[in-house]
């Protein structure tokens, strides 16, 4: 009996260890099992995916500078008042600009870059691109309208010889809308094209214009687009035409039968005379908007005026890329001249034009330092009787800019 109990003892122990391990390892299996079934249920979803069906990308651009400037005012009862001022940021061009950009098939783009600006955080647009042809785009959302070559394809600092903008290149800007875009050999030539239906602009009491946004002002739309001709094979030159047409009136107001119409042209030259390459760049903008009376201001009457604006500008950078030297073939030398004028017998007339000159460093080919010296000059053309300020206002700047693109 005693050597019963002996070999009873260690047998009832190891079957209550088993008894004990069994739910746990049971539970263990049944974990294992479910991982094994998600890996396995990944691993056919990677096997599904064709390569380039999918893909998800950051890219986008920051600037950051330092800007000092220098204005000086001269009008009635003010004799060259003077303000100076200088800024780690450069508050006019700072921007952090994060591109997220999703292709969802070969034949559809999504893409999405906010922008913080030193004080806000916007979005530069939100659109998707169907890629329906060889020929053919087809975009929607909120998107860059197709008009002239500053602001669509320019204006990026890291792509902008200059630290400032030149004036009068912010309309129509971006609008809510579809557009349709493509390129087309034309036998050594090549011509392109790109227009949009967008909400359009929206004419504001003073005789000024803003975009309308997401919600339509009226019923309206506006037709937008640009054609371009590059007539050498080697695609060094390129000629551009624009033209746009909006309903500006608010629905129901004074402005309703109110109109705008846009008209452009533009340059863009690239060629390398060995050893310099040569980079000009132009745009001419006209805005014409209908006959409106405006409502009087501080008291005064009502008041008419011409509204047509214009601006223009031209830019010429040489850099000596086909030079040994390591440091001089990153150097850019640039100019740009530029021109404003505003309607006269508004409160926001003026005749203006600027000067920029520019040295910069190319550190890559989409990392830039910049420095930029620029002078400008206007002179009012405002009504005085209806709250204008007429004088002349002389500003020089200096800038020091550092942009990148990733």
């Amino acid at each position: 009996m005693k050597l019963l109990r002996i070999l009873i003892c260690p047998l009832t122990s190891v079957l209550g260890l088993m008894a004990a391990i069994s739910p746990a390892y049971a539970q263990q299996t049944a974990a294992d099992s479910a991982l094994q079934d998600r890996i396995t249920a990944l691993e056919q979803q990677v096997a599904d995916q064709k390569p380039g069906e999918s893909h998800f990308m950051v890219a986008g651009l920051t600037t950051f500078g330092y800007v000092t400037n220098k204005t000086t005012f001269t009008g009635p009862g003010a004799a060259g008042q003077i303000m100076r001022t200088n800024s780690f940021g450069d508050a006019d061009h700072y921007e952090l600009s994060p591109m997220l950009l999703w292709r969802h098939s070969n034949n559809l783009l999504v893409e999405f870059e906010p922008s913080f600006d030193g004080n806000t955080l916007g979005v530069n647009w939100a659109n998707v691109t169907y890629f329906a042809a060889p020929a053919l785009q087809v975009r929607a959302g909120y998107f860059v309208v197709p008009f002239g070559i500053y602001n669509k394809r320019l204006a990026a600092g890291w792509i902008d010889k200059l630290a400032g903008d030149p004036n009068g290149f912010d309309s129509p800007g971006t609008d809510f809308g579809i557009g349709f875009s493509g390129g087309v050999p034309l036998g050594d030539m090549k011509w392109s094209y790109d227009v949009s239906l967008t909400n359009g602009l929206q004419l504001l009491p003073d005789g000024e214009l803003q975009n309308a946004g997401i919600a339509d002002n009226n019923k309206g739309k506006m037709i937008s687009g640009r054609f371009s001709l590059l007539p050498f094979s080697n695609s060094c030159l390129e000629i551009g035409v624009s033209g746009a047409h909006s309903n500006a009136g608010d629905a129901g107001s004074n402005f309703t039968s109110a109109s705008v119409n846009m008209y452009g042209a533009d340059i863009n030259f690239v060629k390398s005379f060995d050893p310099i390459l040569v980079n000009v760049k132009g745009q001419y903008n006209r805005i014409e908007v209908s006959g409106q009376t405006y409502p009087g201001q501080n008291g005064a009457p009502d008041y008419t005026f011409s509204n047509v604006s214009s601006a223009a500008f031209a830019q010429i950078s040489l850099r000596p890329t086909g030079v040994d030297d390591k440091f001089l073939k990153n150097v850019e030398l640039a100019y740009r001249y530029s021109s404003y004028n505003t309607p006269a017998n508004s409160t926001w007339g003026a005749n203006s034009h600027q000067n920029d000159f520019g040295v910069d460093y190319w550190l890559s080919w989409r990392t830039v330092l910049k420095f930029t010296y620029s002078l400008s000059h206007a002179v009012s053309t405002a009504n005085a009787d209806q709250g204008g300020t007429p004088g002349i206002t002389d500003v020089s700047a200096v800038y020091l800019q550092f942009s990148v693109e990733f």
